[in-house]
């Protein structure tokens, strides 16, 4: 289970990934595809079973630093600024600014997260 919960931290922070390369184009053009909203729900959404699976390993004993749960908890906050905040922006530029800013934190809040577990 362990790996697995690794595994799927990887794909959280390849998912942040693409969403910051699309709100970086959404920033720089104006331009927004039809579907950026749903890739950004669906890296949440993955973020979610990582939540998850995390849960699930405290519930089974495993024993990881406090830091490595609470420094991925705080990956809501960006994250609910991209979808809360930023969504709201009447301009597409404006919107990719903010996702790409919250982006951004996510990805530092994540890769922290993720190299504090994987020293375990």
């Amino acid at each position: 289970m362990t790996s697995v919960h690794m595994i799927v931290g990887s794909a959280v922070i390849v998912a942040y990934l693409v969403v910051l390369a699309l709100n970086v184009r959404t920033a720089t053009s104006g331009a927004e595809f039809s579907w950026q909203k749903i890739v950004s729900f669906g890296a949440a959404t993955i973020l979610v079973v990582q939540y998850l699976l995390g849960f699930s390993l405290l519930g089974e004993g495993r024993d990881v630093p406090a830091f490595h749960f609470l420094i991925g908890l705080a990956a809501i906050l960006p994250v609910g600024m991209e979808h809360g905040y930023g969504s709201q922006q009447t301009s597409a530029v404006d919107r990719g600014k903010i996702g790409a800013l919250a982006n951004v934190m996510t990805l530092v809040v994540l890769v922290v997260a993720y190299i504090i577990g994987d020293a375990r």
